[in-house]
């Protein structure tokens, strides 16, 4: 069952804290008394290089946080496992060896990883499963609702279609990695809305590892069975995969796309949207997702648990364990007209960025100056 709740902004959850004179409280009978000081080491394990969010949004932020949280004491221990599930359990493991004071993990594959959450809990090292849930015995939770999310897409996508969009009319689904459990909350949701409005039966394709190259062929492969001018639509459950999806039918000589979706809101899918190639894209605000993290990790460690409590007010249901302490974060579709709105206002991107000269008359159009 899918428990939502609106977030806490950090800052509100601070003053709040503050003025009832519990913030770093160390000897009431409602707060742990500290177990670990500033300085100590937070493991932070990505899952792929594919998607560049990774490396230029979540690390970063979190790293910064951490930093805050802890006076610059605090150490992060990076790892990202380049789309390997057996490299992840290494560099998992070899965090536990070195003793890292908690780990914060977005799984590669969430089932094959349970054995190594195990191995961390039997050491004292608390997990934070980021993003994708992991199984085996972690100790919260922090990600977007990611049914919702397949909703989003879903309803922009129809909404591009108009109101004479028929049953018969083919939408391509280019749906997520079958390891990853938010690829399949993303199809869960985005089919609840497609379902008896559009045909996709036939046309759906799980993507091994997110990979663009692979959703490239498999639009290829949907043209080649439905041909070029029948496709109504593309549902793509990211923004790197929709530009394979793009390559593809560019490649069939398609010239004026059908409604693509995508999700993260990379700067590649904002320029495409902007060019007319993507429709849309899903911006789930990272800040909030990663600092959320970074502070459930440093007030976990530190036995901090007004504060834990206070960031983890949903729960969720793991295949192995029940009630996850959790905080589900709210997301919002990005159309042209939505850019300035959202990526823009929230400073993910400066306009200069996403201007640059082959988008200068697109960007104008936008009303992006």
């Amino acid at each position: 069952m899918r428990r939502i709740a609106m977030f806490v902004a950090a800052s509100t959850m601070t003053l709040s804290l503050a003025g009832c004179g519990v913030l770093n409280a160390t000897g009431s009978s409602t707060s742990a008394t500290p177990t670990k000081g500033n300085d100590i080491t937070v493991g932070v394990l990505m899952p792929d290089k594919i998607n560049t969010r990774y490396s230029n949004f979540d690390y970063p932020i979190m790293k910064s946080k951490i930093a805050e949280l802890t006076n610059n004491q605090g150490k992060v221990d990076y790892q990202n496992a380049g789309s390997s599930a057996s490299t992840q359990a290494t560099q998992m493991q070899q965090m536990i060896a070195d003793k890292d004071d908690v780990i914060i993990l977005d799984a590669v594959d969430a089932h094959a990883i349970a054995g190594t959450v195990k191995k961390a809990k039997a050491a004292g090292i608390p997990v934070i499963a980021y993003d994708r849930l992991a199984e085996g015995p972690i100790d919260a939770y922090v990600s977007f609702d990611n049914e919702l999310v397949g909703e989003v897409q879903a309803r922009t996508l129809l909404e591009a279609l108009g109101s004479n969009v028929d049953t018969s009319d083919k939408v391509v689904m280019i749906n997520g990695s079958p390891t990853d459990p938010n690829a399949k909350q993303f199809k869960t949701g985005a089919l609840s809305e497609l379902n008896g409005k559009v045909t996709t039966a036939g046309y759906s394709y799980d993507t091994k590892d997110w990979n663009p190259d692979i959703a490239e062929q498999e639009v290829t492969k949907a043209v080649g069975l439905l041909g070029k001018d029948n496709i109504a639509a593309v549902y793509s459950a990211n923004d790197a995969m929709a530009a394979g999806v793009v390559k593809a039918l560019k490649a069939a000589g398609v010239t004026n796309m059908p409604p693509i979706t995508g999700q993260d809101a990379d700067l590649d899918a904002i320029q495409r949207i902007l060019a007319g190639e993507q429709y849309m894209t899903v911006y789930k605000p990272y800040p909030d997702e990663a600092e959320a993290a970074a502070q459930m990790a440093v007030y976990k460690v530190q036995g901090k648990d007004i504060q834990f409590d206070a960031l983890t007010q949903d729960s969720v249901d793991s295949p192995t364990n029940k009630n996850i302490p959790s905080q589900l974060v709210q997301v919002s579709a990005v159309t042209k007209s939505k850019i300035k709105d959202t990526v823009v206002a929230d400073g993910i991107y400066k306009i200069s960025q996403i201007c640059t000269a082959a988008y200068k008359t697109a960007c104008a159009a936008a009303g992006l100056k």
